[in-house]
């Protein structure tokens, strides 16, 4: 019995693991075995933490596995993990102790088969429709003719190319270029922070704000094109206060950003015509319509002009409209002297009637009353002309001692100053014009001995008159009776069987000019 007891218990000569160390040989055996792989699946719940690290599941029919993103990891995805997405996980597995679990390390994201990008699309699509972000009552008019294009795009490829060699041929604009990834993880942040740059600029700052925008890029797969499809994007582009064009892809490559775009092109070239009017056809236009507003002008002139002459057709001769008010003259005329003698015997009637109840006592009477009424107010008058003329005068007085003879000399020095000052600029802008005037009647004077006839009879030719008149032609000569020569020294007459000495040419008057020192406007 003793002898049992003091046998060894089996197993105890096994390695003992504290809790730590197992956990670490877990995950040391897990992450060497493994290393890196992909896993294929759907994901399940998506959880992004405070700390900006991304939790979520991928799972198939049977089984569930846990995976991590970290903050620093997320930026460098090309998919954002989305619950009910179909895709493929690269990274490594690992196992966390504290909870005796293991999970993944996901440092990649795909999507798995151009069908799951459909039906990301598809639900991207519906949610962004339900908020009302492709309604075409929210879309801008785009500007007939913008002054300033901004350009989302890559600045190395053939789009940009493109755009700038359509608008040099229909209207040449100012372009400013916002360079971004056109595709690829950083597409997406890049055309969204370009949108929104642009709309951050202030109008006629020293980068001015364009007036419409141009998101382009050429075309490609779905794949390719998958920046343009994030969420992102197209809320930046549906938040753009600027007018914008989305040129993204061929004509059959449909993305998000052509839904929420106020217009879409089919491609980058097709935007910039849609930017843009071709130039000559405007000028052709305002030619058009210049010569249609002049044709009208002229037209209603003319329909004016003859409804004018029909109108004075029906109007009476002006000699006719004086015949009555002349007839009417003449008949006053002739009644005007009698008028006049029964109106002053009528006043000399009516003054008789009035002076005949005067009397000399009656007009003394009434003299006397006004006498004594005129001193009554001229006694009453003078003490108030007195009192008036007193509070005159000490108001004047007031006035005049708040004056100052030093502020008014000073006053009128500073404007005598000013006085002469303007006087001398006229007087140099007068003598200033005048030189002018001389030298251009100096350089007209010039001019008319170049350019005159005399200047050509000094280099042997002859001017031939007859009768006053220019003889052209030998036909006129042989008529002739008498013909005059000009020379530039002097005249000759011949002709018939006298000859008349040369009359010299009296010297030109060269004009007199007033050298520029001297003259003045006063």
């Amino acid at each position: 019995m003793s002898d049992l007891l003091d046998d060894p218990i089996p197993g105890q000569n096994m390695p003992e693991y504290s809790v730590s160390e197992l956990s670490g040989e877990v995950k040391r055996t897990l992450e060497g075995t493994f290393g890196r792989i992909r896993v294929r699946g759907e994901v399940g719940r998506v959880f992004k933490a405070r700390s900006g690290h991304l939790y979520y599941d991928v799972k198939d029919d049977r089984s569930v596995l846990a995976c991590t993103t970290w903050k620093g990891q997320i930026g460098g995805l090309s998919v954002v993990p989305e619950e009910g997405l179909e895709v493929v996980v690269t990274g490594r597995l690992t196992a966390f102790g504290a909870q005796s679990k293991y999970n993944m390390n996901v440092d990649e994201v795909a999507v798995a088969g151009q069908g799951a990008l459909m039906a990301l699309l598809e639900k991207r699509k519906k949610l962004l429709e339900t908020e009302g972000l492709f309604a075409s009552e929210r879309k801008k008019p785009l500007p007939y003719l913008p002054q300033i294009i901004g350009v989302v795009t890559s600045p190395s490829g053939a789009v940009i190319r493109d755009i700038l060699h359509r608008l040099r041929d229909r209207f040449p604009r100012k372009v400013l270029i916002w360079p971004v990834a056109v595709q690829g993880a950083n597409c997406a942040p890049e055309v969204a922070r370009a949108i929104d740059g642009f709309n951050q600029m202030t109008p006629g700052g020293a980068l001015p704000r364009p007036d419409l925008l141009i998101v382009a890029r050429g075309g490609g797969s779905v794949e390719d094109l998958w920046g343009f499809n994030e969420e992102v994007v197209a809320r930046a582009a549906a938040a753009s206060d600027i007018p914008l064009i989305s040129a993204v892809g061929h004509e059959s490559d449909t993305t998000l950003i052509d839904f929420v775009s106020d217009r879409r092109a089919p491609t980058p070239t097709a935007a910039a015509e849609l930017a843009v009017p071709v130039r000559l056809e405007l000028a052709a236009w305002i030619e058009e319509q210049g010569a249609r507003l002049s044709r009208a002008t002229t037209d209603g002139v003319q329909r004016r002009s003859q409804r004018l002459r029909d109108l004075s057709r029906a109007l009476p001769r002006a000699e006719t409209l004086l015949d009555t008010p002349r007839q009417r003259l003449d008949q006053a005329a002739e009644r005007l002297p009698n008028a006049l003698i029964r109106g002053v015997q009528n006043r000399r009637l009516s003054l008789s009637e009035v002076t005949a109840p005067l009397r000399a006592s009656t007009l003394q009477r009434r003299i006397k009353t006004d006498r004594q009424s005129v001193e009554s107010l001229t006694e009453r008058a003078a003490p108030a002309l007195n009192r008036v003329i007193a509070m005159r005068r000490e108001r004047l007085d007031s006035q005049a001692r708040g004056l100052n003879s030093d502020r008014l000399q000073k006053d009128l020095l500073r404007k005598r100053n000013e006085f002469n000052t303007l006087l001398q600029r006229l007087s140099s802008v007068g003598k200033a014009q005048l030189n002018q005037l001389h030298a251009k009647v100096e350089h007209t004077d010039r001019m008319l001995a170049s350019l005159g006839y005399e200047a050509t009879l000094e280099r042997g030719f002859a001017v031939i008159r007859s009768d006053g008149k220019l003889v052209t032609s030998k036909e006129q000569a042989s008529g002739a009776t008498t013909l005059e020569i000009q020379f530039h020294d002097g005249r000759i007459s011949t002709g018939g069987s006298d000859t008349e000495k040369a009359v010299p040419k009296p010297p030109a008057k060269k004009p007199k000019s007033t050298p520029p020192n001297q003259g003045s406007l006063f």
